[in-house]
């Protein structure tokens, strides 16, 4: 049954018998014919029926909740035994927004020198996306903000309070001054993230209460094609503190602190609401709690 559960999930994850049945390592045949016995099981339809995969019934939706579960105790079982024979070992997997990832070491260094026998993943996703995989089982942790949209059925540790920085080329545009106004700022020509980031959402937000039209000049998913186009001189960007940390001392960039207001907003972990959360995650939980605030940017 558990087979055929997880089987159910990652049809109703990619919505195509095919490639549910490549991510689970089996022939579409043979996947097709665990999800017809788990239906007959059942007693009921799960999956609307077609040439091709057309969603799940009411009572699939149902079920789907009630896998979830049960995949995810089988698998807390299955590792807190393990960890109760061999201590604590096995694999996290981390979705970070981008903004996030230059203080991500500050959980898995202390993390891994208390427990060695751990390996990490760490995946750059939109905050979106780390939701939804979590909801999945296809995340265990994410690192997102914590404060500026929903989060939904999850649990949150508070690990840093960004705050946000114009950055421009060395003599660029307010080179020398300590602060300038998201006003100000809105004047420049600037490369943003794009609007499927929260961290743009952000931005534009505090933009807009500053009574800024965002006019941005280009847009990027990546952090690095940002910087190496503030690099040229043309663009500035907004972005915070704790990504720009690895780059402050080379130099490459000025970096000016942004006011009125003053930009902050809190990263943190999130996991899913699991009693008991698996031994991991329990354990990457409690990392998260001993080491405080990781990234705090307050220069004030």
């Amino acid at each position: 049954m558990i087979g055929k559960l997880e089987y159910f999930i990652a049809l109703a994850r990619f919505r195509h018998f095919g490639r549910a049945a490549e991510e689970c390592g089996v022939t579409q045949p043979t996947f097709s014919a665990a999800i017809r016995q788990l239906e007959e099981q059942l007693g009921v339809l799960l999956v609307k029926r077609g040439s091709r995969f057309q969603g799940l019934t009411p009572e699939g939706e149902r079920v789907l909740e009630w896998a979830r579960r049960i995949v995810a105790d089988a698998r807390a079982m299955k590792e807190e035994m393990r960890t109760a024979r061999d201590g604590l070992s096995g694999h996290i997997r981390i979705g970070v927004i981008p903004t996030a990832l230059a203080v991500v070491q500050r959980l898995t260094v202390p993390f891994c020198e208390r427990h060695p026998d751990v390996s990490f993943t760490i995946r750059s996703a939109t905050s979106e996306e780390i939701l939804a995989k979590l909801e999945n089982f296809e995340l265990d942790a994410g690192i997102t903000y914590l404060e500026a949209e929903p989060l939904g059925r999850i649990q949150a540790i508070s690990l840093a309070e960004e705050r946000y920085y114009l950055v421009s080329a060395r003599n660029g545009p307010f080179a020398g001054r300590k602060s300038v106004t998201w006003k100000e700022a809105g004047s420049l020509e600037l490369c943003l993230l794009t609007r499927d980031m929260q961290n743009r959402r952000i931005v534009d937000r505090y933009l807009a209460d500053a009574g800024v039209t965002v006019r941005s000049a280009l847009e990027s998913n990546s952090v690095i094609a940002l910087l190496s186009h503030v690099m040229t001189g043309r663009w500035s960007s907004i972005m915070p503190g704790s990504l720009l940390d690895p780059f402050r001392s080379g130099g490459a960039f000025e970096t000016i602190a942004l006011t009125e207001p003053v930009g902050r907003q809190k990263l943190g972990l999130v996991t899913r609401v699991l009693d008991p959360a698996t031994p991991l995650v329990s354990a990457l939980l409690a990392t998260a709690r001993s080491i405080g605030q990781i990234g705090s940017n307050d220069d004030d």
